[in-house]
């Protein structure tokens, strides 16, 4: 192989279309835009416009609010510890907190700490240092023997 002889695999990629190119392609004299109009020109952005009618997002009221102070926790089923732990991923002899389970794979990235929900089984004794985790979560855990520190979402950041 050189070189010079590399391509795609057929089909692996398809031609644009050449829109407004003479009338046998197709896509000619009008370029798919219809005829006249607001739309068939160029410059046109009426998202949420309704021919001056009241838009929905101005005729409904508004509801709620975005708390910008609010804590945003990575969630980690006790199920998905206990299959990183089958895996040789984690030791479960040894603390788990959120830089664990990070080295393991087990979460992406921390955000304002990790909280453990009961999704699945738990068979392992478990010591956990997390930020938070559900009634169901911390029953399960304390049921195979394990114990379960719940710490500050700031003192779990800094780690």
């Amino acid at each position: 192989m050189k070189l010079n002889e590399i391509k795609d695999n057929e089909g692996a990629t398809k031609d644009r279309i050449r829109v407004g190119r003479g009338i046998g392609s197709g896509k000619g004299k009008t370029g798919g835009r219809g005829v006249k109009g607001q739309k068939a020109r160029s410059g046109v952005a009426i998202n949420g416009f309704e021919g001056g009618q009241m838009p929905i997002y101005r005729r409904l009221p508004k509801r709620g609010f975005n708390n910008i102070f609010a804590s945003e926790f990575t969630t980690v089923s006790v199920g998905r510890i206990q299959i990183a732990i089958d895996a040789g991923k984690l030791d479960a002899s040894a603390t788990i907190d959120a830089a664990a389970l990070k080295a393991a794979g087990v979460i992406r990235r921390l955000k304002d700490g990790v909280r453990v929900l009961s999704d699945g089984d738990l068979k392992a004794k478990l010591t956990l240092e997390v930020a938070g985790a559900s009634k169901a979560a911390v029953e399960k855990i304390e049921k195979a023997g394990g114990s379960i520190k719940q710490l500050s979402a700031a003192a779990e950041k800094s780690e």
